[in-house]
């Protein structure tokens, strides 16, 4: 049976207007128990990290300030969102959610965090809705423990904005390696150097999307020899989001993410999926786009 992390502290009250579609976070769940896809079983409503689990990534003077309400206005803006105690409480809960995953994924092939992806957050700051970095929180994690065997992560993040966080976070740690498959023009405007870049011109189609993917994972795979994936399946690809520049159909972001999903399961490798963005105009085409990923995942592993 596939875990799902999930806890309705994810959907996490914004200010009127903002742009973040937060009740995303409330109504995958809800569409996923509804179609049949999971049921209440599949779903887990993790712990809360620790400074023990967030440390390994993050600068103690920046998760101290974080955790306090210490930032400066200009740090508050650029994580997108206004501080609250409750807003840190999320953080750390989904960053305990990935790591909760990684545990699971680990006994059974594959999990899922209903949010997560926080791949913008830096060891000393936050940036583009993301504070503390769950992924990478989850690869140091599983490489700090012999004992699990994981010598060798690969974090897939196809996003469509650069995994400029991680990409930092693990420039000098080479037991971690970064694929991010991005728009070439989009946010951020100074991107990091991951261990491999694809950075993709406004208007990419299914078919170009699909192809080059196809051309790099299974290299990947082939000559980074993981032992365990990180997968960030933002859905900020599709034609109709507002902040991504590709155009994909939800037909492809499907057959995308049944590609990583089903590799991982013909390789025996380990996988957390995580969500990631998507900012589409209908909060139905980000919703269906996520589901998805689940329903891939669930009949691979299911």
């Amino acid at each position: 049976m596939v875990a799902i992390a999930w806890a309705p502290l994810y959907a996490h009250p914004l200010p009127a207007g903002h742009r973040f579609p937060m009740l995303k976070y409330e109504l995958l769940p809800e569409q996923l128990l509804r179609e049949g896809t999971i049921s209440e079983a599949n779903l887990f409503q993790p712990a809360a990290a620790t400074a023990a689990d967030i440390l390994p990534v993050h600068d103690s003077g920046y998760y101290l300030r974080l955790r306090h309400g210490q930032l400066t206005r200009q740090e508050e803006r650029a994580t997108g969102f206004p501080w609250s105690p409750e807003l840190i409480e999320r953080e750390v809960t989904i960053l305990g959610g990935t790591l909760a995953c990684a545990r699971h994924a680990l006994q059974h092939g594959a999990a899922l965090n209903v949010a997560g992806g926080t791949h913008h957050a830096f060891r000393d700051r936050g940036e583009g809705f993301c504070l503390l970095n769950d992924q990478a929180a989850a690869a140091a994690w599983l490489l700090a423990r012999p004992e699990l065997g994981v010598r060798q992560v690969l974090i897939v993040d196809l996003d469509v904005h650069q995994g400029n966080g991680t990409a930092s976070i693990f420039r000098e740690e080479p037991r971690v390696f970064t694929f991010s498959m991005h728009g070439a023009r989009n946010y951020p405007h100074r991107k990091e150097q991951s261990d491999l870049d694809l950075a993709l011109p406004d208007g990419t189609d299914d078919a170009t999307y699909l192809q080059l993917l196809a051309e790099a994972l299974p290299r990947l795979l082939d000559e980074v020899r993981p032992d365990f994936v990180l997968y960030l399946s933002g859905v900020d690809v599709l034609a109709t989001d507002k902040l991504g520049h590709l155009s994909l159909t939800r037909e492809g972001c499907r057959r995308r993410d049944e590609y990583v999903l089903g590799l991982c399961h013909r390789h025996a490798l380990p996988v957390v999926v995580c969500m990631g963005g998507g900012y589409s105009e209908r909060l139905t085409d980000i919703i269906e786009a996520h589901a998805n990923t689940f329903r891939a995942a669930q009949n691979l592993w299911g």
